[in-house]
């Protein structure tokens, strides 16, 4: 228990700054108007942008309280509050198929440009996955996890999920510099079917700003996949530096062009007021 409370105390220390600004700002809006006129509207407009919502979200948002206040015969901004809280928590719906690769036998692809977190990101899901492994044993429902090494293209990406997968005490394969992606792959999901792994976590090489080559590396790994590994659910996770904001938003909608992207991971989200952007991605884009 005392686990579990520690975990949640830092995910809330770290939205800390991305809450403050929003809740506050939006606080300020609705303490500072006496009636809800066009002037109340665009100035919680402006607060909901600065904060990173993006301008297709935000407007949004403002449609469904406008619709909700003349419904509702709402006639105090402070009773807006609760109103936009409601819409900002519908626009992030995950759906209850968000998770499924958790549940499965599955691949996972995590694809993502390069600093943003992406080895870190693996090794943090291989030691969670590992951990309700040994947490669940004794119910003989553990997950079985293992990383593929599929970088191939930045110097020493191997050595650093090798340090990860050391921590997480899972295993790798993979890792040399300059092999073929797919091949590493086409390893790593032959290792995985033997051993029975439950998930396999692959890394790949972080860049977009070639994106035919990307898109048709991607597409040679998912043909290995299917071919040898039909059975497997694929899960394809981007992630994203939260402290970019509306580039962030801009880089889920490229790699969603080239690959089949079925969620996103927000990393740095403690070291910035821009947290919004989490907000803007789901809403724009429905991925989780």
């Amino acid at each position: 228990m005392e686990e579990k409370q520690g975990f949640f105390k830092r995910l809330v220390t770290g939205l800390t700054k991305t809450r403050d600004y929003i809740v506050s700002g939006m606080d300020s809006v609705f303490s500072g108007f006496s009636k809800i006129d066009d002037e109340f509207y665009e100035e919680l407009e402006e607060m909901l942008i600065m904060g990173d919502l993006g301008v297709k979200t935000t407007m949004k948002i403002i449609g469904d309280l406008k619709k909700k206040v003349k419904e509702q015969h709402v006639k105090e901004p402070i009773e807006c509050r609760q109103l936009v809280i409601d819409s900002i928590k519908e626009q992030m719906k995950a759906g209850d198929t968000a998770y499924e690769y958790e549940n499965k036998t599955s691949v996972v692809f995590v694809i993502g440009v390069n600093g943003v977190g992406k080895t870190t990101t693996i090794g943090k899901l291989a030691g969670k996955f590992h951990e309700q492994h040994k947490r669940v044993i004794l119910a003989a429902a553990g997950l079985k996890v293992m990383l593929g090494a599929a970088d191939t293209f930045r110097a020493a990406a191997g050595e650093q999920l090798k340090e990860w997968a050391n921590r997480a005490k899972v295993e790798m394969i993979g890792g040399q510099e300059g092999a073929d992606p797919a091949s590493v792959v086409y390893d790593a999901v032959a290792a995985a079917k033997a051993r029975k792994a439950d998930i396999l976590l692959c890394d790949t090489a972080g860049r977009l700003h070639n994106k035919k080559n990307l898109m048709e590396e991607l597409r040679k790994i998912n043909r290995v996949i299917e071919r040898e590994y039909p059975q497997a659910y694929k899960e394809t996770l981007v992630v994203l530096d939260a402290t970019t904001g509306q580039n962030a938003l801009a880089q889920a909608k490229e790699f969603n062009e080239v690959a089949d992207i079925t969620g996103v991971i927000l990393t740095k989200m403690d070291g910035t007021a821009k947290g919004g952007i989490a907000v803007a991605i789901q809403s724009e884009l429905g991925l989780p």
